[in-house]
């Protein structure tokens, strides 16, 4: 047919192409053979309102017109959320920020305590390199059909069906809850991290400072009604960023120099060790994704494909540098004795690391709004809330529909606040299906009359390899949290 995006022929068609289209049961707007049977379509005898949705008809003239969904259903609803307005640079930023939150100051703990330094490094730059890859995948699919895929699921729902589409709601909502509550606990290590340093009476535990973190991320979800609004605060969280990854270099330098001796060997029995070996690679690729490409990418400008990739060149080349040096740093000075927190390892200045905390601390709160924004969107558009974000009606909303959101997760956050178990099953159950195995085979499915046996091949063993892994690394991390839950009490204060 060879139709090009964007132009009315993506949706009209003459009476007669439909009918040959229908003969062959394959459809070039869908890109797939269908199932159960052919793609719903409906005459228009006479269009005489001149349009349908925003596609400009002509009037009084026989088409046919593809509905905004395929053969099961799915359709592409409106958003409360603004998109298409941010620069690439800006994004790269939203990326970036993801990728050095204060999680970082935990990998050289999750990623290369249990990996040593060969394996740690080798699958360090092999996770960059394969994430960079797969989010590719999601990024080039995102017009995929003539049609502005907006939301992960929106676009595994047009290629697969309402099926997929709920399953990768589920998964999707998962993973984000799971990232969101492992910042709330990362916010409220870091709190209480600024109180030990000041006073030794232990009366500020875990779970309060877990309590007061949640009610700060409210406080400011209440305030941004969406990712585009982020504006200067990405700024300001690049700063934050900056500011601990510093101190968490300078110090470990300087305590590794100080302290030569120290002991690389990897801890555990023969048997922990393929557990902690497994959650250490779903610890790597939790550590480059986000599980929400399509949604940060629904908020650049055109072209969306061409800008999402320059932002997938800043994140995983600048972006991962500050990441990379603190978690080398990390382990080089303090090797299997790395704490889950690095800033409870250095010694230094105790003003110099309350600075350090406190910026991570605030980071954090950033960076969960991020991660919480697709939840956001979601509610916002299924009940209308739209117009000005200081209208009585949006500011009510978003204090009891996030505020509770936000309630339920720092429940859980302060319920277990396990933090490494929370990033191995997180990569496990999500960021492994999401980012690997469905980009392949989404890629695959929208691409397979252009791709070659081989690269059919390679995509497959993709998926197959892929799916092991997560299954491994699920079964892995929910020893991990079993194993912990034992050794600790429920609201532990660890």
């Amino acid at each position: 047919m060879g139709r090009k995006s964007g132009e009315i022929t993506d949706f009209l068609m003459s009476k007669e192409e439909a009918e040959e289209e229908t003969e062959e049961g394959y459809n070039e707007t869908c890109d797939h053979f269908d199932r159960d049977y052919y793609w719903k379509t409906r005459i228009i005898m006479d269009a005489r309102s001149g349009n349908v949705g925003s596609k400009s008809l002509p009037s009084s003239k026989g088409v046919v017109l593809h509905d905004d969904y395929c053969d099961d259903g799915v359709e592409v609803p409106d958003t409360a959320h603004q998109i298409g307005s941010d620069s690439w640079f800006q994004v790269g930023f939203v990326l970036t920020t993801g990728v050095n939150s204060a999680y970082v100051l935990g990998y050289s703990s999750a990623i290369l305590v249990p990996l040593g330094w060969v394996a740690g490094i080798i699958g360090l730059i092999a996770a960059t390199l394969i994430s960079l890859y797969a989010n590719g995948l999601i990024a080039k699919l995102h017009e995929y059909g003539g049609t502005r895929h907006i939301r992960y699921r929106d676009l595994a729902g047009y290629i697969y069906g309402r099926k997929a589409y709920s399953l990768t709601w589920v998964l999707q909502y998962i993973n984000l809850f799971m990232i969101n509550t492992g910042y709330i606990i990362l916010a409220g290590s870091a709190l209480k991290a600024v109180y030990v340093l000041f006073r030794d009476d232990d009366a500020l535990k875990l779970p309060y400072c877990i309590i007061i973190a949640g009610f700060m991320c409210g406080v400011f979800a209440i305030g941004i009604p969406h990712l585009s609004a982020l504006g200067i605060w990405l700024g300001v969280s690049t700063v934050l960023s900056l500011i601990y990854i510093s101190v968490a270099i300078v110090l470990s330098l300087q305590d590794g120099i100080r302290n030569p001796e120290r002991d690389y060997s990897i801890p555990g029995t023969k048997m922990s060790k393929i557990f902690t070996t497994i959650g250490a690679i779903a610890n790597l690729v939790f550590a480059f994704n986000t599980g929400m490409l399509p949604e940060i990418q629904a908020t650049i400008r055109q072209p969306v494909v061409k800008n999402m990739m320059k932002a997938l060149y800043l994140q995983f080349s600048i972006g991962v540098v500050p990441m990379y040096a603190v978690t080398f740093i990390g382990y080089w000075a303090y090797g299997s004795s790395t704490s889950s927190y690095l800033l409870d390892n250095v010694s230094g200045p105790i003003w110099v690391k309350a600075m350090a905390n406190i910026s991570a601390f605030l980071h954090c709160i950033i960076a969960l709004h991020i991660f919480a924004s697709p939840m956001y969107e979601y509610l916002d558009t299924k009940f209308g809330i739209k117009g000005s974000p200081l209208a009585v009606k949006n500011l009510s909303f978003r204090v009891l529909v996030r505020g509770g959101y936000l309630t339920i997760n720092t429940f859980v956050s302060a319920l277990l606040p396990f933090l490494g178990d929370f990033m191995s099953l997180t990569g496990a159950i999500s960021t492994f299906p999401l980012t690997f195995i469905l980009a392949n085979h989404m890629y695959l499915v929208a691409k397979r009359n252009k791709l070659n046996s081989l690269k059919k091949l390679w995509h497959w063993l993709n998926v197959l390899f892929f799916g092991l892994m997560s299954v491994a690394a699920a079964i892995a991390a929910l020893r991990l949290i079993a194993v912990d839950s034992k050794t600790y009490n429920l609201f532990a204060d660890l």
